[in-house]
């Protein structure tokens, strides 16, 4: 049986709504992956130990979503040499501003690969990207994805030609 290779975690399960792109996303191309709430202020020490333990639990990517002051993505990413994807996620007044940066200004040596606000599937696309240079199904599922896109902006581009025609 083939280990998990991606680990989905989050402050908190209210940050699961924006976590379900991802997820839906990771299930279409029908690669497994965990979910869990690791909080890096309310069980530090779950965190440490989930982060140190990580690659050896058969992980090779972790997307960290988190909003706010938004430190588990570096907090994690600070413990493990896994690449760490983060997501910051808009759960206060300013909208995700405040998780974007703590995330994207990490300092040099610790990175994280920072999405856009609450884009939780370009982290799951991130993720299979990094999968993919060792996986040939994955590699060939993301050029059907990526073939997919194409024809979505081609129909796009049809109907808006129809709708703006003039008489």
């Amino acid at each position: 049986m083939k280990k998990t290779e991606i680990a989905i975690i989050m402050g908190s399960d209210s940050d699961l709504p924006k976590m379900q792109s991802a997820l839906d996303l990771l299930d279409s191309f029908k690669v497994s992956y965990d979910v869990k709430i690791v909080s890096a202020h309310r069980t530090p020490a779950m965190m440490q130990t989930f982060a140190k333990k990580a690659h050896a639990n058969g992980y090779k990517v972790i997307i960290a979503a988190a909003g706010g002051a938004a430190h588990l993505p570096g907090m994690v990413a600070s413990l493990t040499p896994l690449p760490v994807i983060g997501v910051p996620i808009s759960a206060t007044q300013l909208d995700g501003l405040d998780s974007l940066l703590s995330i994207a200004q990490m300092p040099s040596g610790v990175p994280v690969a920072t999405m856009a606000v609450d884009n939780s599937t370009n982290a799951a696309l991130f993720a299979l990207r990094i999968l993919g240079t060792k996986s040939k199904p994955i590699f060939e599922k993301l050029l059907v994805h990526q073939k997919e896109l194409k024809v979505k902006v081609k129909k796009m581009n049809q109907k808006l030609k129809r709708k703006t025609r003039k008489p």
